[in-house]
């Protein structure tokens, strides 16, 4: 058996996340994110995706891009410990791995197939950069993918806080992509350690530079301006 492999990009996924920050820390976190899934040219094909139709949920296995690295540690800070307590890397979903893979679960919203790019899935919920590298996807079975009871280590010591968002002025933007940003800018992209209520934060998302402020578990959007 051989130490290494080759694994081929067969896809790679398309949204409105430019830049790493402001990326829900989970896929499913954020639903009103929409992606697509444009293959590569050898496997545009629809009997690839023939029967995924009929299951409501997918694994994408996929490349952390931008952390790609020779070097890796044992340890890492995870942020949801506050970026000051090290924890073992294969105890995290942190993207600085020896080999940089993740692994999503997201909802299968339509399948569509375009005359040039062949078949396109549209997914919702994912946590990834515009361009992720994919590697494959799977069907999600419930009664062996879902377990009820499981434990979720440190993670589960923390309580899930949602931010308040509210916005300065009315924006002029599709509904949908503010829907899309209230969810995105609630779940706080802030690192953990950051709490500074005048400082002004920006997200690039979709086209847009949204600026805003955090204080205490209210989120206020001071300025959003179309990128140029």
């Amino acid at each position: 058996m051989a130490d290494d492999f080759n694994i081929k990009k067969i896809a790679e996924i398309r949204n409105g996340f430019s830049d790493k920050f402001g990326i829900p820390r989970q896929s499913g976190l954020c639903d009103k994110v929409i992606s697509k899934i444009v293959f590569e040219e050898k496997y545009r094909t629809a009997e690839a995706v023939r029967g995924l139709e009929d299951f409501s949920h997918i694994w994408l296995i996929w490349q952390f891009s931008r952390s790609v690295r020779e070097e890796w540690s044992p340890t890492v800070r995870p942020p949801r410990l506050g970026g000051n307590k090290r924890i073992g890397v294969f105890a995290t979903r942190s993207p600085f791995r020896p080999n940089p893979l993740g692994l999503s679960c997201v909802r299968l919203e339509v399948i569509e197939i375009d005359k040039e790019l062949g078949p396109i899935i549209t997914v919702s919920g994912a946590d990834l950069l515009d361009g992720t590298p994919i590697y494959d996807i799977k069907p999600y079975i419930p009664y062996a993918d879902a377990k009820p009871d499981a434990a979720s280590g440190f993670v589960g010591t923390n309580e899930r806080i949602r931010l308040n968002v509210r916005f300065e002025n009315e924006p002029n933007i599709e509904s949908s992509i503010k829907d899309a940003l209230i969810q995105i800018l609630s779940e706080d992209p802030r690192p953990a350690y950051q709490n500074d209520p005048d400082r002004v934060y920006r997200l690039d998302f979709d086209g847009y530079t949204v600026s805003f402020k955090v204080n205490d578990t209210e989120l206020t959007v001071t300025d959003i301006k179309e990128k140029k």
